[in-house]
């Protein structure tokens, strides 16, 4: 995994082409929210608790016995926690309580805006590698171990207290990881099944081959993470509580429809073809969209492209093209 300790905002832009994750070490050690954490818990979460507004977002909140695990229940038919609307401060309380304790539940809530639940933070916490229109978020909890899975968006995520541990498979793994259903999740995605079961587990012998392809980071307080779309990680806080903020945006849209919606679209269009229909449907895709062979008019001049010329001039009119297909369906 590559590392560095500086970087500037073209550099960043430059790196993010390669689609790779790369950690950059105390990117945001500077932060005051760092610096407060770096006093110990009780003085930090009282730091945040100044701080924070009276809105009210979803916990999750586990039993001793899961040990900060949040997933599915053995009979995959609901969850091992629950779930519960708290305002932050009662949220730190609840996390100090354990904390202190050693013992009893778990409690984590995450993707909090920091906006709404920290007014100021942003302003406060500067992110210069990226541009200032992306918002934090905030993510504050116990030790926990959150399932395996993907995002739909590029990811910056800066460890303000404690230590977390990502461990990332890259998305050529995805047929060995045995991904869970679509439209039953924890928190919206997908989980990788096998990621989260005993080593050697026969249900998943696939498995092996994803492990030998993984990554894992351990970061500390003012390290940070970028994480490219579609990368799968499971992540860890590794401390009694744990606080940090991520950035999520889409580095390379041409508009604001997300790959994710073209790829359902397609699932229902093609997958349930004939292989030999589906294979030229491949063929199709690759020529099309993935173009591993190039441009597919590289061989006539520009100007006669048309709606295969740049996708950011064209975008209006691909859109419109497709939204009237759809109608007429």
């Amino acid at each position: 995994m590559e590392e560095t300790t500086s970087i500037d905002s073209a550099s960043f832009a430059d790196r993010q082409q390669a689609c790779r994750p790369f950690v950059l070490r105390g990117l945001c050690a500077d932060w005051p929210a760092v610096q407060a954490a770096g006093k110990g818990w009780p003085i930090f979460a009282q730091w945040l608790k100044e701080r924070a507004s009276g809105a009210t977002g979803e916990a999750f909140h586990g039993s001793p016995d899961i040990g900060g695990r949040y997933y599915y229940d053995d009979a995959l038919s609901g969850f091992n926690f629950e779930r519960e609307t708290l305002a932050l401060c009662a949220l730190i309380d609840r996390v100090s309580a354990r904390a202190a304790g050693g013992s009893g539940d778990s409690w984590y809530m995450g993707s909090l805006p920091a906006d709404t639940f920290l007014p100021g933070f942003a302003a406060d916490h500067p992110m210069p590698v990226i541009d200032m229109s992306v918002a934090p978020r905030i993510w504050v909890g116990n030790a926990s171990d959150v399932a395996c899975h993907y995002d739909m968006f590029d990811n910056l995520a800066c460890v303000v207290a404690g230590r977390r541990r990502f461990t990332l498979y890259p998305p050529e793994c995805i047929h060995d990881l045995y991904v869970g259903p679509v439209d039953f999740t924890m928190a919206g995605q997908p989980v990788a099944m096998a990621a989260a079961a005993p080593p050697g587990d026969p249900r998943y012998p696939r498995f092996a081959k994803a492990a030998a392809k993984a990554h894992s980071i351990t970061l500390h307080p003012g390290d940070a993470l970028y994480l490219p779309k579609t990368w799968w990680h499971q992540v860890e806080a590794l401390d009694p509580s744990n606080v940090l903020v991520n950035y999520w945006w889409d580095a390379h849209a041409a508009g604001p429809d997300s790959p994710y919606a073209a790829m359902m679209l397609a699932m229902i269009t093609i997958a349930d073809r004939p292989p030999a229909e589906r294979a030229a449907w491949d063929a199709m895709f690759d020529h099309y969209v993935f173009r591993s062979a190039g441009h597919p008019l590289a061989h006539l001049p520009e100007e006669k492209h048309g709606l295969l010329g740049p996708v950011k001039q064209n975008y209006g009119r691909i859109r419109a093209l497709v939204m009237q297909m759809l109608r007429n369906i």
